[in-house]
């Protein structure tokens, strides 16, 4: 198993803590990155990825090594402490560059086998409209599977929060470490995906973007392939 943490602040803090024991349960191989820390590059809304290729964004070579963990991982976790009702801004930056990948666009096809987590955490409230933040994304993306898991921790200091709620999110992440290793391997997309997925392949036979054209036309997927299979 190969699991790779997008957390979306540079400091480790209790959503930090979360992702690493989750993914320490999980077991395996272990990646992390800190936004903006390893990227923190913005979107500078070129449109280049989408009509040209991704490799003509000017944050393509930056963003390539977490691209590349990213693919390569069975399992990614997405985590983001509340800003605002949202995730950090380091986060948001960070996911807007993958406009790209999304099934209106040119998915990457081994995302239709994979599993995300997507965390967050707070003091007092926020974490259902900073999950979606990441979640829109997992779902645009085709990832199989992704979980959800917010709390509010009642501090702005790991170390400072109370036994009761660590015991709460030890049991959680118990849970969901499990439920990830039963499904490692056997994960399919969800009916959702698959219809979105299939709206989006009526539409790419008489596409208007020539380079998602081109994609879906050479992966098969206007035809009888699925990336799913």
């Amino acid at each position: 198993m190969k699991t790779v943490i997008i957390h979306g602040q540079n400091h480790k803090g209790s959503t930090y803590h979360i992702a690493r024991m989750l993914a320490d349960k999980v077991g395996g191989e272990v990646t992390e990155f800190f936004l903006p820390k390893d990227f923190g590059e913005f979107c500078m809304g070129c449109t280049a990825c989408f009509v040209k290729s991704e490799k003509m964004c000017p944050h393509y070579e930056k963003l390539s090594k977490i691209t590349s963990a990213m693919d390569e991982a069975d399992l990614i976790i997405l985590a983001s402490p509340v800003y605002v009702y949202h995730v950090t801004g380091a986060m948001k930056a960070f996911l807007d560059h993958y406009g790209y990948r999304f099934m209106v666009h040119r998915p990457e096809e081994s995302m239709f086998r994979k599993q995300a987590v997507c965390i967050s955490t707070a003091a007092g409230a926020g974490m259902k409209s900073t999950n979606k933040d990441m979640t829109d994304s997992t779902f645009f993306w085709g990832i199989a599977k992704t979980y959800i898991y917010g709390t509010a921790v009642r501090e702005t200091s790991w170390n400072r929060v109370n036994d009761k709620i660590k015991k709460s999110i030890d049991k959680k992440t118990d849970l969901l470490a499990r439920s990830i290793l039963k499904k490692h391997g056997k994960v399919k997309p969800s009916i959702k995906t698959r219809a979105f997925f299939n709206i989006m392949r009526m539409i790419q036979k008489n596409g208007w973007c020539e380079a998602d054209v081109e994609y879906w036309k050479m992966k098969g997927w206007t035809d009888k392939k699925r990336p799913w299979k």
